[in-house]
């Protein structure tokens, strides 16, 4: 992306009018610390984090959510099942997308298409427009997992943090108020029309942040986001979340490779990064 590209995808990127500057949040962060026998992370200035399964539970969350709502509206569905399906066509939408079969499509209108067709072949019925919307919604309500905020509060008192996720600057920006996720800024996929992982997400970050890649880290529970960051010079971090995707996981129940950091939660990174 050009620098002039990145000057006028600026203002988006803070889109949390309540968080800091990127001035005011450089100047927060302190010079990194870290824990002994870490050295090589010394000159990390900023942490983003994948969001979707690392920083919030979104498989229990839409559960929970859609079995209440279910029950005050009077539908009757499998909503794990539709859940899991759901997600199930997460991945395939955005390969339409990055192969060019579709152009730019945002992660809220991906999930719009794949509910449609959802409610439909599982027979879920009675459904108003104002409906699939509060059930689209419910990726801007997802609940933290139960480490992450104190931790990323902790790590905000020396970095930069912020998401880096498939999911577009609103959907985010609602995500943080809702939850309370401490992010100093807001990284969407629609900055950069491209999705994870392609290398214009990670080193987006990097220019709009002005920093190196070696200055930035990527905390994620997924093997292959962190391996795609490491190949453009990303420091990396480790969480494992076993219980992400329920009965279906079958992937990143543990590192698969030597990261910077492997860590058991949010709180244990920020032991590791001498927080």
């Amino acid at each position: 992306m050009q620098r002039r590209q990145f000057v006028r995808t600026l203002s988006a990127a803070f889109a949390v009018g309540a968080l800091p500057s990127l001035a005011a949040a450089q100047d927060a962060a302190a010079p990194a610390k870290p824990a002994p026998g870490k050295p090589a992370l010394a000159g990390v200035k900023a942490i983003v984090f994948d969001t979707f399964g690392t920083v919030v539970d979104w498989r229990s969350s839409l559960i929970a959510d859609f079995t209440e709502w279910g029950k005050r509206r009077g539908i009757t569905a499998n909503w794990e099942t539709l859940v899991d399906d759901w997600r199930a066509a997460y991945s395939p939408g955005m390969d339409r997308v990055r192969k060019g079969e579709t152009p730019w499509t945002t992660l809220d209108q991906l999930h719009r298409q794949s509910l449609e067709k959802l409610v439909t072949a599982q027979n879920i019925v009675g459904l108003t427009e104002a409906d699939l919307d509060y059930l689209r919604r419910g990726w801007h309500r997802l609940r933290p997992w139960p480490d992450a905020v104190a931790g990323m509060q902790r790590l905000r008192k020396r970095y930069i943090l912020g998401p880096l996720s498939n999911g577009n600057v609103a959907l985010l920006t609602n995500l943080a108020r809702h939850s309370q996720i401490p992010w100093d800024v807001i990284f969407g996929s629609d900055l950069w029309k491209h999705y994870k992982p392609d290398p214009e997400t990670y080193l987006g970050v990097c220019g709009l942040l002005d920093i190196k890649p070696e200055e930035l880290m990527l905390t994620a529970a997924h093997n292959y986001d962190l391996g795609a960051a490491r190949k453009l010079g990303l420091r990396t971090a480790f969480i494992a979340r076993p219980t992400e995707y329920g009965p279906r996981q079958k992937l990143d129940f543990k590192a698969d490779s030597d990261w910077d950091v492997i860590a058991k939660d949010m709180g244990d990174l920020a032991d590791q990064l001498g927080v």
